[in-house]
Parts: C-alpha cells; sequence; structure tokens
C-alpha cells in the first residue's frame, strides 16, 4: 500500500491476515468526542488511540500541546494493539486526515513504514458502501521494536538559530487567520514565527475532502516552497498535529526530506523571549 489508500481499496483488504485499522478521530475542543464516536461505529475490527492518551507525551507548560509521546511508550502501546514490525496498519479519521496523518507520521518516525492514511475517512468509506460496526476488538498484544529515525525533527533553538542564519524555511499549517494572528483560541499568544510561510492543512484536500492529485499538490508545494528543496523545510502548525498532514501531502505529491517541529507554535510562544511576527506575509 501507498501512503494514502481508496475506500474500495480497503474493502477489498478488509479481514486480511496482518492489517491493523485505526480509528484516530478526535476534537481539539472535546477531547473524548472521538471516543464517543468510535464507540458509535467504527470500521471493521479498527481499534482506538487517543490523540492526547496514545499519541502525545506528557506536557510541561513549555513543550506544546502534544508533545511527541516517548518512543519506547508509544512502541508498547502499538504493540499492545497488534501492531508488529510485519503489520500493515491503515489509520483514518473523520477530518480529512488530519489526525490520522499524526499517526501516519508517528509510525514512520519509529521506522514503521507499512502504514496508510484512509483517503477521505468514515465519510470516504461510508459512501463507498462500507459498513460499521461497534463491537470491541480483542487483539492479541505482539512486541513492537522502534527504530527511531535521526534528523527528522527539529526543536526550538533550531528554529531560533535559523532565524539568524536560515538553512530552512518553515511552513505552517494552521488556517490563515491564526496564521497572521487573528481569531486564536487555542494558545495564549497570537501570531506566526518570524519568516514562516503559510499552507492550510486544508488546501492540501479537494472538494470531497480527499487529498488533491499527486501532480497538483506537487505543482502548489513547489511554488509555495520555490527556491527551497522539501528536504530545506521544516513543518509546523499550533501542536504538531496538522503538519504531519502536510507532511503526507508532501509524500504524496514525491516531495520527501521535510522535518517536523513537534513543538510547533504551542511551545514556540510559551516563552516571550521568542520573537512572534503578525499579518500575512512570511515576516
Amino acid at each position: 500500500m501507498t501512503s494514502l489508500i481508496s475506500a474500495s481499496a480497503l474493502m477489498l483488504c478488509i479481514g486480511a491476515p496482518d492489517l491493523v485499522l485505526v480509528d484516530c478521530r478526535h476534537d481539539l475542543t472535546d477531547t473524548d468526542a472521538g471516543r464517543r464516536a468510535y464507540a458509535e461505529g467504527h470500521l471493521p475490527g479498527a481499534r482506538f488511540l487517543h490523540l492526547d492518551e496514545h499519541l502525545s507525551g506528557p506536557k510541561t507548560g513549555l513543550n506544546g500541546r502534544h508533545p511527541l509521546p516517548d518512543p519506547l511508550t508509544l512502541a508498547a502501546t502499538l504493540g499492545k494493539t497488534g501492531i508488529r514490525r510485519q503489520t500493515q496498519v491503515v489509520a483514518y479519521d473523520a477530518h480529512g486526515g488530519m489526525y490520522a496523518a499524526r499517526l501516519w507520521w508517528l509510525l514512520r518516525w519509529l521506522g514503521h513504514e507499512k502504514v496508510s492514511v484512509l483517503d477521505g475517512g468514515v465519510a470516504a468509506w461510508l459512501a463507498a458502501g462500507g459498513a460499521l460496526e461497534t463491537r470491541d476488538p480483542d487483539p492479541v498484544a505482539v512486541h513492537f521494536a522502534p527504530k527511531v529515525q535521526a534528523g527528522w525533527t527539529v526543536d526550538a533553538q533550531t528554529i531560533l538559530a535559523n532565524l539568524a542564519d536560515p538553512s530552512f524555511v518553515v511552513v505552517d499549517a494552521r488556517a490563515p487567520g491564526r496564521f497572521a494572528g487573528e481569531g486564536e483560541t487555542l494558545d495564549p499568544v497570537a501570531g506566526h514565527i518570524p519568516g514562516a510561510r503559510n499552507r492550510f492543512f486544508q488546501a492540501n484536500l479537494g472538494p470531497d475532502g480527499c487529498f488533491k492529485p499527486a501532480a497538483q499538490l506537487r505543482e502548489e508545494w513547489l511554488q509555495l516552497l520555490a527556491d527551497a528543496s522539501p528536504a530545506e523545510s521544516v513543518q509546523q502548525c499550533g501542536s504538531g498535529v496538522t503538519a504531519c498532514h502536510n507532511l503526507l501531502a508532501l509524500e504524496v505529491a514525491g516531495l520527501q526530506g521535510a522535518r517536523l517541529y513537534p513543538g510547533s507554535w504551542s511551545e514556540w510562544c510559551s516563552d516571550p523571549a521568542r520573537p512572534v511576527a503578525r499579518g500575512t506575509d512570511a515576516a
């Protein structure tokens, strides 16, 4: 499987050995919404992983709203859901992949290449005639051995140093209003990292809620990056979640090598000494 799988293609795979579906539905303003939605109906055999509880680490107040989980802790969680090295994982949500992409990136960060995102999520599954079930699966625990990929992330100090001596461009996945410093509701400070460019993650999707064709994504991303290569970009957002959606879009477009700033804006703005820009320009 590639990084994206259609609902019709997934239907042909249901019940296959070593296939694990993971429900990643979530709501930033109602953190129990995903669990409720899962209980009301999920794809056949799907497990549920919670963004805050399973796909993020402990918060300190200075490391962002969704810090990366400890690799060994995440590996243990994955093993309990039945995911091992041979497992093909398909992550899905009901939000265009904004949460499923986080699991996609995390698995690849741990060295697990066999992971896809269900293009269009639950809506696409239902539209294709797929059924939901309420039965809780009883997965057999296995061992998941992580192989953390070096150089896939950057920290706040690296971002700060880059302001004075630029060697990469920062791309912010938040909505244009939040990027400009308008209507901020999730973080205590409004604005963006100086010099960042804005690519709202939803711009990766077409009107049907599925990812745009690879060629279109490639054209749009190359225009945004301009003189920078994908490997000379760092993706960020509010808390390191929707930035993974941009990383997935880059992968679909065949533009590999971008890195993630996991702490993102919520970490950056926690230190008043770090500079803040406002407005729509990358300045």
